[in-house]
């Protein structure tokens, strides 16, 4: 089975390889027939992928450590669930699943790409497969999953501990389908460049699948956040890593895509901007492969130290973004820089909208790559932490939030700003009261907990205006009022949810960051810690053997006065194959806030250091995530962001020449 799913792999690459010339040849010479090549290899080259994948995940599950990589990354005791995630907990097999989702989306357009000019669309299928030939040369060349051992060994070395979670069994499986979905809007971008014209209907084939990349990638950073939250025991939710701003960057500029495809499709106009930024964002997607893969960082997230791979990844970069930038740099003056508009308008606010965006994503990537030009070149050390993103993120990200609500509020063309803010002068005053009941009964010294408070009920109640209005609130009978809402396009309600989901992750955000109590104490059995109004009692410490690690559990008993409210468990792990401690926080969900419980070492005294948070509000972080994404998936179905022409269209074409026959 093993030398099948290598033999896969190479007959995939040869795919790919056709895949990349023949449609491309095939529409530069007008040859239908060469162009049609595209689809029917493209779904062969996701099944053989597929295939491929499948056979490693079997080796996996039988821990077959004939398997290089199987034996470096498991291990026969480990439970099954983690010997399945363990496919893509290292660099290996996280490639592969990168090209099986790559695959995935090719044959995706080529079947749902079925009312694309045929032209364009071989050109797409093209693009795709030229990236599948790199990376799958790639993973040949440098990172074979199937690489045998001759004997076999005995027993696996394991997992990475910290990779034994289920959120593993999420996390990149989203975030690829994230980072690797916007490859379809870079080879749509490229298609176009390559032959020369894009017009609104190109803004329409290539929202659908802008807007699927971003749902995922934002339920895999937010799904990331919350594993790194509970399984590194540190309490944050995010740290600005450079991995973690590797997958940030492509969110932000991928945000941009999407709101400027809406302008194209509508107006025809940001023509040479919204291929810019397809280029970008994806370009920015292989920059977050080459981090992780290349050894220039040191980071949990990372997955790979090999250099000789860095080198490869960097040519794929160089080959991709150099090449596509410089087809765009050769193209962009003979395209039509499409309509116009006045400043106070729908288009204007979604231009400002890219301003901001584009403008944050600069600073995170400066933010993310100075301290690697600093040492490359002078060989000094330095590091950019958070005080540098929250004081150049931070002020972007504020005036920005503050302006969404007025966007969906204006008209196209031209608007009326004075208009727009009647309109939401009901959400601004929700937005006072949030302020002033947040200095009244939360916190009276914290006027960043306030404000912060407010712009959220600001984007919640905005977001909810621009809902209420579509369905006729205050000028309409209840029941036409009724009618209406059930009829607005599905696009309007994912609109909606994902602005509210937004604001329910700035208050999460705020609510944490000023309003979050710590305490740090030593504490032995019966010994009380109070937090928040609850008290935690320190019951007992217990010795666990688990599957494949023993455990120090402590177990502490939650009350508050007169009430027991059970128990929160928290440990320290060590697996003893790779000889690694893992820290298991205990976390206890309380409506919308956590008690978060991390152990620390034992003292000489034999006392234990234990660390204790009280979160108000948190899980609105990555509540507010999964609204978001919600909101992109409720948007999808809607029949207007179909690829192609509608439905209605082609009746209407075909319609034509009956009409015309008499």
């Amino acid at each position: 089975m093993v030398e099948i799913g290598h033999f896969a792999l190479v007959l995939a690459f040869a795919m790919a390889l056709v895949q990349a010339s023949v449609p491309l040849v095939g529409a530069r010479m007008g040859d239908e027939r060469l162009m049609a090549v595209g689809g029917p290899v493209a779904a062969t080259g996701f099944a053989l992928t597929a295939l491929s994948f499948l056979v490693l995940t079997l080796a996996y599950m039988q821990s077959d450590f004939s398997v290089a990589n199987v034996w470096q990354n498991s291990h026969s005791l480990k439970p099954m669930l983690y010997k399945v995630t363990g496919t893509w907990g290292n660099h290996e097999g996280s490639m592969l699943l990168w090209v099986v989702i790559l695959t995935f989306f090719g044959a995706l357009v080529a079947a749902f790409g079925r009312n694309l000019p045929a032209t364009l669309k071989a050109n797409v299928l093209a693009v795709q497969g030229l990236i599948g030939v790199a990376f799958l040369l790639f993973i040949l060349v440098t990172s074979n999953p199937f690489v045998r051992l001759d004997p076999a060994p005995i027993e696996g070395q394991d997992l990475n501990p910290l990779l034994q979670d289920i959120g593993l069994a999420v996390h990149p499986p989203l975030l690829y389908l994230g980072y690797v979905g916007f490859s379809v809007c870079f080879s749509f971008a490229v298609a176009a460049l390559i032959d020369g014209r894009i017009d609104a209907a190109w803004a329409r084939w290539v929202r659908p699948w802008t807007l699927a990349a971003w749902t995922f990638l934002t339920g895999g950073i937010a799904m990331g956040s919350y594993w790194a939250y509970y399984e590194l025991g540190w309490g944050g939710f995010w740290f600005w890593d450079p991995v973690e701003n590797a997958s940030f960057m492509p969110w932000l500029a991928g945000t941009a895509l999407l709101h400027s495809a809406i302008v194209m499709e509508k107006r025809s106009a940001l023509k040479i901007w919204t291929l810019l930024l397809a280029i970008l964002t994806f370009s920015l997607s292989l920059l977050g492969t080459f981090l992780v893969r290349s050894g220039v960082l040191t980071s949990v997230h990372a997955f790979a130290t090999d250099p000789s791979r860095g080198v490869f990844i960097l040519a794929i970069l160089t080959l991709f973004i150099g090449g596509s930038l410089s087809l765009f740099a050769l193209r962009a003056p003979s395209l039509t820089a499409g309509g116009v508009f006045h400043p106070i308008s729908r288009e204007g606010a979604l231009v400002l909208n890219n301003l901001f965006l584009t403008t944050a994503t600069a600073t995170v990537f400066i933010g993310t790559l100075y301290p690697l030009f600093i040492e490359a070149f002078a060989g000094d050390k330095i590091s950019v932490g958070a005080p540098f993103f929250n004081l150049t993120f931070g002020p972007l990200m504020l005036p920005l939030l503050a302006l969404v609500p007025f966007g969906p509020l204006l008209a196209w063309k031209r608007g009326d700003l004075l208009a727009a803010a009647q309109r939401l002068m009901a959400a601004f005053g929700g937005a006072l009261v949030a302020v002033l009941v947040t200095l009244l009964f939360v916190d009276g010294a914290s006027v960043f907990a306030a404000l912060g408070c407010g712009l959220a009920a600001w984007l919640v109640l905005g977001a909810l205006t621009d809902l209420a209005l579509r369905a006729g609130l205050g000028a309409a009978a209840p029941s036409v009022m009724l009618r209406r809402f059930v009829g607005l396009p599905k696009s309007v309600f994912g609109t909606t949810l994902a602005h509210l989901g937004l604001g329910l992750t700035v208050l999460g955000i705020v609510s944490v960051v000023s309003l979050e109590t710590e305490r740090i104490v030593a504490v032995r059995p019966g010994a009380t810690i109070d937090i928040a109004g609850y008290t935690l009692r320190f019951d007992r410490m217990e010795k666990v053997i688990g599957p494949n690690y023993t455990e120090d559990r402590a177990r502490f008993l939650l009350e508050r006065p007169g009430r027991a409210l059970g128990q929160i468990t928290s440990a320290k792990r060590l697996y003893p194959v790779r000889q690694m401690p893992t820290t298991e926080a205990g976390i206890r969900t309380l409506g919308l806030s956590q008690l978060y419980v991390s152990l620390g070492d034992a003292t000489q005294d034999g006392a234990i250091v234990v660390r204790v948070w009280w979160k108000p509000m948190v899980t609105l972080i990555w509540g507010g995530a999964l609204v978001m994404m919600f909101g992109g998936f409720v948007s999808l179905l809607d029949r207007r962001l179909r690829v192609g022409a509608p439905a209605r269209a082609r009746r209407q074409g075909a319609a034509k020449p009956v009409a015309a026959a008499p």
